[in-house]
């Protein structure tokens, strides 16, 4: 196998942050939100030349992907979930008779979606070159809504020159 990286030489002295807050709600229990869109032009109010971008979400029963945005995967992707962690098996997450902690007025039983949470990642970064994303043909970033709807909050940090 053949491989080759370019090393692009930049002024170590200081790397300029921009950061961001997307608030959004969901429509569905769990839904696929594409965020490309807003992450692309949020790199460009950033002015951000290169660099990189995280995408970080701030909920426990969300996550972050990389992934191609066509609806029978998506679909495929919905039942691979519910099939590993199926909503109507029992969690002691939910037991508010034993539970002690982190327990709020509203609590919400959704202990399948903090569990499903475990296969998904909390954030994804992506390198920016010339002002653009760097995603494949077919990639797309996407907040994984597991405990919709709901309103959520999506933390985006743009770093670079």
């Amino acid at each position: 196998m053949q491989e080759s990286i370019l090393v692009m030489e930049m002024d170590r002295k200081s790397l300029p942050v921009t950061h961001y807050l997307i608030e959004l709600q969901t429509d569905e229990p769990l839904q696929f939100v594409d965020l490309t869109e807003r992450i692309a032009e949020l790199v460009r109010l950033s002015e951000v030349r290169d660099g990189i971008v995280n995408v970080q979400t701030r909920h426990t029963t969300t996550g972050i992907v990389i992934n191609e945005h066509e609806p029978l995967l998506l679909a495929d992707m919905k039942r691979l979930l519910e099939r590993l962690v199926p909503e109507e098996d029992q969690y002691q997450h939910d037991d508010l008779a034993i539970r002690t902690v982190n327990l709020t007025a509203d609590e919400r039983r959704n202990g399948y979606a903090h569990c499903r949470a475990l296969f998904l990642r909390a954030s994804e970064t992506v390198s920016v070159v010339n002002g653009q994303l760097q995603l494949g043909c077919w990639q797309r970033i996407f907040m994984l809504e597991l405990d919709g709807p709901r309103q959520r909050a999506i933390s985006v940090a743009v770093l670079g020159q």
